[in-house]
């Protein structure tokens, strides 16, 4: 069972939406226990909270930031208007779209070589 827990949106006050997702399960000697969330159940529950085009990211924080209040709960911050630096989509892999991706990897290799001069 997804155990969900959404903020109502509050980006005039914080500047982030957030959404905290673990996952409830009974074990064979019916006790209750906690797992991590999968990546299929935190698309799940983006889909649920955001728009598919909206950027929703999870955050690995430095370690003197860490906090873990809630085990195996995995979080989804979005901020205010949702406009923030994303990496080129050919950075993470192909899209199966040789053109597109050529292109962006073109863009990128630019504008790569431009920051650097």
């Amino acid at each position: 069972m997804l155990r969900v827990v959404a903020a109502p949106p509050a980006p005039n006050v914080t500047g982030w939406e957030h959404v905290s997702v673990s996952v409830a399960y009974m074990t064979s000697s019916g006790k209750r226990k906690l797992r991590t969330p999968s990546w299929e159940e935190m698309c799940e529950v983006k889909d649920i909270f955001f728009s598919k085009e909206e950027a929703v990211i999870q955050f690995h924080p430095p370690a003197s930031e860490y906090v873990n209040f809630h085990p195996h709960t995995l979080h989804l911050w979005k901020w205010g208007d949702g406009r923030f630096p994303l990496p080129d989509s050919i950075l993470v892999g192909p899209s199966g779209n040789h053109e597109k991706d050529a292109t962006q990897l073109k863009r990128y290799l630019e504008t790569e070589n431009e920051r650097r001069e």
